[in-house]
């Protein structure tokens, strides 16, 4: 059994590997809003911090991560380091063929990972 984490805010952080643009790194509203809303975001592995940064900024929903209704802001720095290692993981490790980390809740400012999905070749 696991501590039941606390938050309202669910975000995705995957990994894919495309037949056109090869390993890609995935960051969006979490939950069940991937499926409804698909505000997501994408970028080619390595990433910098810069292209974190930005994936967290583009999605429709970045307000979330702010400060708001009494919630404190998401660790972006955190979240950033984050989306690097998943990048890292899909270039070092090429039997990884998928990486789903759904969701992962924003438990006062902290991303937890809830649930991860890997699938190997």
């Amino acid at each position: 059994l696991q501590e039941m984490i606390k938050g309202r805010r669910e975000l995705v952080i995957g990994l894919t590997r495309d037949p056109q643009f090869g390993t890609c790194v995935m960051f969006g509203l979490g939950g069940i809003f991937t499926e409804i809303l698909r505000d997501i975001s994408f970028r080619r592995a390595p990433l910098e911090v810069r292209d974190a940064q930005e994936m967290m900024q583009e999605i429709k929903g970045h307000k979330i991560l702010e400060a708001v209704r009494g919630m404190e802001a998401a660790d972006k720095k955190r979240l950033t380091d984050m989306l690097i290692a998943i990048g890292r993981i899909g270039l070092d490790i090429p039997e990884v063929s998928e990486i789903d980390l759904n969701p992962v809740i924003i438990s006062g400012s902290k991303p937890v990972v809830v649930d991860a999905l890997i699938v190997l070749k």
